[in-house]
């Protein structure tokens, strides 16, 4: 397969990039002669890994046409962790194919094999297969060969959450050896998303890629500068940490495995205050404000349990607020009980309860949770609030992620912005000492509170804080 004397990779880049009316930002030019130059050396196994939202997977796509131009006989696979992925790879080298002032000798005379998943390019070679196919890591790559494997994000949250699927996805990877041609390359692209994460670094025992040519470009480097800092400033770069939580800014943005044990929930990252909502009427219509600020909206959540007190689950209901600037207040925890020996049921007991509750605290909105036990509860929280006399709308609500999930996804990026506060009375439940001893894949531990407060904070709308336009011109009021 021999290489025609064409443009290197940097010249190839540029000139697309100038098509297309675009830069060289410094992240790609570092990129793009880290390619070339190992491929050029003969490293045939490489690793590319770089901070989302750097353009890697663009970079790559121009790396495989580039290569198509040098060596049009080369036939190269894309697998991704589903076939969507691996097409959008495909999709992009034909479009750049076409459109690149370089590549126009590359077109075919026939469009029989253009397609999106797949293409065949002007090639010397008789080939049974095309210059380039998409295929998802879960499909039937048994039969094809390939020049050069492009393994683009096939790790992702849903394919490496559990040690078995770890071990599947590692066995499917396991058969390029099997399709690559001597001599040929594989070339991984992508982001950790575990602590058991492909791209373990190679003196760990249980690295899948060891003796790989490594490049890792995160976003911060030790002194926390920025990689890219026309595109990610530092406003950016802290609000992007506060947005996702500092587990997934780690290993997405600065390419660390941590395991989630390792960022437990601080409760010392909760905002203590003491005062009450102060509720008011102006000029026919009703406010309620908290430390000066005005409540945007508020509810609560409930995760019901039946059983005896004190012992299986926790009957819990969280009573939140939040303002228009994006902060959240754990106003209340319950902890909610029945009495064994009372004629009343142990049902009403605690909907009754529930709805004294509504009403202190003027809640406009309770969430029940329905999965298992809660089915028939809502009917009757219904009818005590209608004796309470709470003015207090009551959804279902059945949830449908790993109870782990929700909570890190609620309480994680709210801990990290400093936005979540809870009042004093929180702080004498139970609640921080669960708060510090939850790990999230620890059995039988208690995290009925922590459910409950996730639903809470779910629940609530993303609200973009009020901006002060600036004045265009000197202000003339003083």
């Amino acid at each position: 397969m021999t290489e025609a004397p064409e443009a290197d990779f940097l010249e190839f880049a540029w000139i697309w990039n100038a098509t297309q009316n675009q830069g060289m930002p410094a992240p790609h030019r570092r990129i793009v002669r880290w390619l070339q130059s190992r491929w050029e050396g003969g490293d045939r196994r490489l690793l590319l890994m770089a901070f989302r939202g750097c353009g890697k997977s663009t970079l790559v796509g121009l790396f495989c046409a580039w290569r198509l131009l040098r060596a049009p006989d080369t036939r190269i696979l894309v697998l991704a962790a589903d076939q969507v992925l691996a097409v959008k790879m495909v999709a992009q080298v034909r479009r750049i194919l076409e459109r690149h002032p370089l590549c126009r000798d590359l077109l075919p005379g026939r469009a029989e094999a253009w397609a999106a998943d797949r293409f065949t390019v002007a090639r010397p070679a008789v080939l049974r297969d095309p210059s380039m196919l998409a295929q998802g890591i879960g499909g039937n790559i048994t039969g094809a060969r390939a020049d050069l494997i492009i393994c683009d994000d096939v790790e992702v949250a849903g394919n490496c959450d559990t040690p078995a699927k770890r071990e599947a996805l590692r066995e499917r990877l396991a058969e390029c050896e099997f399709i690559l041609v001597p001599g040929g390359g594989i070339l991984y692209v992508g982001t950790p998303h575990c602590a058991e994460t492909l791209y373990l670094p190679p003196e760990d025992p249980a690295a899948f890629l060891r003796g790989y040519r490594r490049l890792a470009l995160p976003l911060l480097d030790e002194a926390g500068h920025s990689a890219w800092p026309e595109r990610f400033t530092p406003a950016m770069v802290a609000s992007l940490r506060d947005r996702v939580g500092p587990l997934h800014f780690a290993r997405q943005m600065l390419l660390q495995p941590v395991a989630e044990a390792a960022l437990r929930l601080d409760p010392a990252l909760l905002i203590r205050y003491g005062e009450e909502p102060d509720y008011r009427e102006a000029g026919g219509r009703a406010q309620l404000s908290l430390l000066g600020r005005r409540l945007a909206s508020g509810g609560g959540f409930w995760d019901p349990a039946y059983g005896r007190p004190g012992a299986g689950d926790a009957s819990v209901l969280a009573a939140t607020y939040a303002d228009g600037e994006g902060s959240h207040y754990l106003h209340r925890l319950a902890y909610l009980t029945h009495d064994p020996d009372s004629s009343v049921d142990p049902a009403t007991q605690q909907c009754r309860a529930v709805a004294r509750l509504a009403r202190e605290l003027l809640l406009p909105v309770i969430r029940v949770e329905t999965n298992g036990l809660g089915r028939f509860l809502p009917a009757l929280l219904r009818r005590a609030l209608a004796e309470a006399g709470a003015p207090c709308t009551v959804i279902e609500h059945a949830s449908r992620r790993a109870k782990a999930e929700r909570i890190l996804a609620a309480l994680e990026p709210a801990l990290a912005a400093r936005r979540l506060h809870a009042h004093e009375a929180v702080f004498r439940t139970p609640f921080p000492g669960e708060m510090a001893a939850w790990r999230p894949d620890a059995p039988g531990q208690r995290d009925d509170a922590l459910d409950a407060l996730a639903g809470c904070l779910l629940a609530e709308p993303v609200r973009l804080p009020a901006a002060i336009p600036a004045p265009r011109h000197l202000a003339w009021r003083g």
